[in-house]
C-alpha cells in the first residue's frame, strides 16, 4: 500500500511524502509496520514532526437522523524535529500500535461492507500541517472473535453489513468513543421471532465482551433483546457458540425481555444471569458527548466530504 503526495500546502517545490505499509493487514492489539519516505524539495525544510493516525468512517445518530463522518481514534508520533535538506532522501521507519478495540474490516480476505479504515500521515513543516491521503488497512478478527462469527454462519445467518456507531455501550468498560455493529439476517426458521441480529465486540488483552442485539418480533413482548457475554480469549475458543446463540434465540421466543434480557460468562467459563437489560448509549446526550470527544481528538469530518477524503485512497486501488 503506497500513497504519494506533493505537499501543495507548502508551495511549489516542497518536499514529497510516500508512506508504505509493509503489513497492511493486522488484528486488534497488533501493529502496523512501514516506512515514511521523504524526498526533499527545492529548499531546505524544517520538519517539526511526523504523526500517523488510525482513522475510520463512523455513523452519528441525531434523533431520527443519521450522518457519517471520519474520525481519528489513535495516533502516534513517529518522528520529532529535523531538517530535510534540498533534494535529500530520508526514510522514517515505524511500528504503529493497533488498539484492542479496533473494528474488524475483513474476514478471510473478504472486506466487510460498510467498513472503512486507514492510516493518515501528518507532516508538520514550519507551523503548517499537511494531512496526507489515506493508506488503506485491513483488520482481521482475533481467533476468539472469528469463532463467534463462524457460529452465526453455522446457524444459517447471512452477513448483512457492518458499521461504527458513535456512543457508549451500557455497562461496558470501553476506551474508544464508538463501537462496531456486525449485522446478520436471521435464518428462515428465526424470521418470525427476530429481525436483524447484531454482534459487537469489545476486546482487551485478556478477553472479550460480546454484546448481541436482536430485534424481537414475536410473543407478548417486542423490542430490542440484548445478550451480554464476558469471556477470555482461551475460553471463547472452547465454547460451543452455535449452541449458546441458539439457546439465546430460543429464549427470546419463550420469555419477555425482562426475563431474558441479559446473560453472562465469567473468565473461567462461569455462567451467571443478573437479569439486567443492557442497551446502547448511542443516542442522546451520551452519544453527543462521545461525538464531541471524537471530533476534538481526531477531527471528525462532516459526511458530505467523506468521499472526497477517501478519493485519494481509492485512486490507489483500494476497496472502500
Amino acid at each position: 500500500m503506497v500513497f504519494k503526495r506533493m505537499l501543495g500546502a507548502f508551495g511549489v517545490g516542497a518536499p514529497s511524502v510516500d508512506t508504505v505499509l509493509s503489513t497492511p493487514r493486522t488484528r486488534p492489539g497488533g501493529t502496523l509496520d512501514g516506512e515514511v519516505r521523504l524526498k526533499g524539495g527545492d529548499f531546505d525544510a524544517e520538519i517539526e514532526h511526523i504523526t500517523l493516525g488510525l482513522v475510520a468512517r463512523v455513523e452519528i445518530e441525531h434523533g431520527d437522523m443519521e450522518s457519517s463522518g471520519v474520525g481519528e481514534f489513535s495516533r502516534a508520533q513517529v518522528s520529532g524535529p529535523f531538517t530535510l535538506r534540498k533534494g535529500e532522501d530520508r526514510v522514517v521507519t515505524f511500528q504503529l500500535p493497533v488498539p484492542w478495540e479496533t473494528p474488524i474490516s475483513e474476514i478471510g480476505g473478504q472486506p466487510l461492507t460498510g467498513m472503512a479504515l486507514g492510516v493518515r500521515t501528518e507532516l508538520a513543516i514550519a507551523k503548517a500541517v499537511d494531512k496526507g491521503d489515506l493508506d488503506l488497512i485491513a483488520v482481521e478478527p482475533l481467533p476468539s472473535q472469528l469463532r463467534i462469527l463462524e457460529a452465526f454462519l453455522d446457524l444459517g445467518f447471512r452477513f448483512k453489513s457492518a458499521d461504527l456507531e458513535v456512543g457508549r455501550l451500557y455497562g461496558v468498560d470501553q476506551e474508544l468513543p464508538f463501537y462496531q455493529e456486525i449485522e446478520f439476517y436471521p435464518p428462515s426458521q428465526q424470521r418470525g421471532v427476530v429481525g436483524e441480529v447484531e454482534v459487537t465486540f469489545v476486546a482487551t488483552p485478556s478477553g472479550l465482551v460480546v454484546v448481541l442485539e436482536a430485534d424481537k418480533r414475536a410473543g407478548r413482548f417486542s423490542g430490542d433483546a440484548i445478550g451480554h457475554f464476558t469471556i477470555s480469549h482461551e475460553d471463547a475458543l472452547r465454547t460451543d457458540w452455535a449452541g449458546e446463540i441458539g439457546r439465546w434465540l430460543s429464549g427470546l421466543s419463550q420469555y419477555g425481555l425482562s426475563q431474558y434480557g441479559h446473560g453472562g460468562y465469567g473468565h473461567g467459563g462461569r455462567h451467571g444471569h443478573d437479569h439486567e437489560h443492557h442497551h446502547r448509549g448511542g443516542a442522546g446526550v451520551g452519544a453527543m458527548a462521545a461525538a464531541g470527544a471524537l471530533g476534538v481528538a481526531g477531527g471528525l469530518v462532516a459526511g458530505e466530504v467523506v468521499e472526497e477524503i477517501f478519493e485519494g485512497a481509492e485512486d490507489e486501488g483500494g476497496d472502500w
